[in-house]
């Protein structure tokens, strides 16, 4: 509690005077959710949600006078927004919310009172409250304790708040990872029970979902409550397709931890703001998660007990944009994404036999931008407990960084070109724009790769040859 008014105090002198504005008018305002949870675990925040009495027209009044800027954006759902310097806050009028069988979105309703508005959160630690400007600590669901054990439970019955909100599922499993909690068994229960409801949820909102969760300190905690319950089997059934059986023999390891370990391996791999693949970064995590999806599909047992997943890396992209795309996340992570699952075994045989310089600039050419990340994933993929084999697999990724990075000081490895543009290919053959300006394009650039930097002079007569052996 001391912890809490402390952090309180220093932020909240923007908010007291808020809280006396809103008495002032005659309504009560109180500091809400994710920060008063923040403020007992010692963190500070200047995005600060408040509860209130007044209606949004009143708040958007007091609010216009407080703030430097202040928006209605969320007005349809009583939120009315307000930046004051670097302070931004959102305040809400008191609301019961649930959704209608037949539709996707929520009902909202304006309530009465602040008891009635925590009660409607979506776990214990989120539904304490400091009503301002007096900082009264109000508890009426005892969140601190389930705070203090590290547990997520609902404020009322846990089967009337995910009937009333589905997507209160998808919080547990995000909260459990960006908290390290565990789930009360009675909560967990009524997860497991009534996973199918979260259907009735939008794709936007399930993904906004996942997306936290992928982005937190421990992400691994959150995919097994979304696993263990039945929430993954209906948002992104890959994962738990992944626990594939293990063969008698055990000649195979199990996918679905095994893709767990790889996460946390390539999650340890990211870099500072300043670095090549800065954390938290949703494209890696996500193809590090879903780089084997397309083994179950691909499983075939081997005379003499083995196991083969042929062609996993090319199935498995595929499957991997179709359910980003259902999942609406933006073109640009579905295309890179997919674009890794489809790399990461690109590496393996490097070890086997050297790579002639050609299949190095291929190699950094196919990957382009998503090279940093493909060096990440490709490292982290190895969960063997054999350290020999581990050993060897790290060294030759080493050998294979140490000679792109050779290439890189004797070429443009990052960006590489025909020797000859399209406009001096049309000058050179006399042709104008067409197809055969695009086919001498690619046999140049497959030139430039097998041998390097040609020159203009020596580029000129291979297109030539090319050209007169078309006839």
């Amino acid at each position: 509690m001391r912890r809490a008014l402390g952090v309180l105090t220093e932020m909240a002198p923007a908010a007291l005077e808020l809280g006396d504005q809103f008495r002032a008018a005659g309504h009560e305002l109180s500091l809400v959710g994710g920060p008063v949870r923040d403020a007992f675990l010692g963190r500070t925040s200047n995005d600060l949600d408040f509860a209130t009495s007044a209606s949004p027209a009143q708040t958007q009044s007091i609010l216009a006078r407080w703030g430097d800027a202040n928006w209605d954006i969320g007005r349809e759902f009583g939120t009315i927004g307000a930046r004051r310097g670097d302070v931004v806050v959102e305040v809400t009028t008191y609301r019961t919310d649930k959704y209608d069988p037949a539709s996707r979105k929520p009902l909202v309703e304006f309530g009465d009172s602040l008891d009635g508005d925590l009660s409607r959160r979506d776990f214990t630690v989120n539904a304490m409250a400091v009503r301002v400007p007096d900082l009264t600590f109000v508890d009426p669901f005892d969140g601190l304790s389930d705070l203090a054990a590290g547990v997520l439970r609902t404020p009322i019955a846990p089967e009337r708040s995910f009937d009333d909100d589905p997507l209160r599922m998808m919080r547990a499993a995000r909260f459990a990872a960006q908290l390290s909690f565990h789930v009360e068994q009675g909560t967990l229960a009524a997860l497991v029970a009534m996973a199918e409801r979260i259907e009735i949820v939008s794709a936007e909102r399930v993904q906004a979902e996942i997306t936290k969760l992928l982005l937190s300190d421990n992400p691994r905690a959150g995919l097994e409550v979304l696993v263990d319950t039945g929430l993954a089997a209906q948002v992104l059934p890959e994962l738990p397709a992944l626990q594939l059986e293990i063969d008698e023999h055990h000649r195979h390891k199990d996918v679905y931890q095994h893709s767990l370990t790889v996460l946390e391996q390539a999650i340890a791999q990211e870099t500072g703001p300043d670095g090549a693949v800065p954390a938290p970064d949703l494209v890696l995590r996500l193809a590090s998660l879903l780089h084997d999806i397309g083994k179950p599909a691909t499983r075939r047992f081997e005379p003499g007990g083995g196991v083969s997943f042929h062609h996993h890396e090319v199935v498995g992209a595929k499957l991997t944009a179709k359910r980003l795309k259902a999942l609406k996340f933006e073109k640009q992570v579905v295309k890179d994404v997919s674009r890794l699952v489809e790399l990461h075994l690109r590496f393996h045989g490097y070890g086997d036999g050297a790579w002639t310089d050609s299949a190095v600039r291929r190699y950094v050419t196919d990957a382009g931008p998503l090279l940093e990340r493909l060096h990440r994933l490709t490292r982290a993929d190895s969960t063997t407990r054999n350290k020999r084999k581990a050993q060897r697999l790290s060294d030759a990724y080493t050998d294979l960084e140490d000679r792109i990075s050779v290439l890189r000081e004797q070429e443009e490895i990052d960006a590489i070109r025909p020797d000859l543009d399209g406009t001096q290919i049309m000058a050179i053959l006399g042709i104008s724009p067409s197809r055969d300006v695009g086919e001498a394009y690619k046999h140049l650039l497959s030139l430039r790769m097998e041998r390097g930097p040609l020159g203009e002079a020596v580029a000129t007569e291979e297109l030539k040859k090319w050209w007169a052996a078309r006839g």
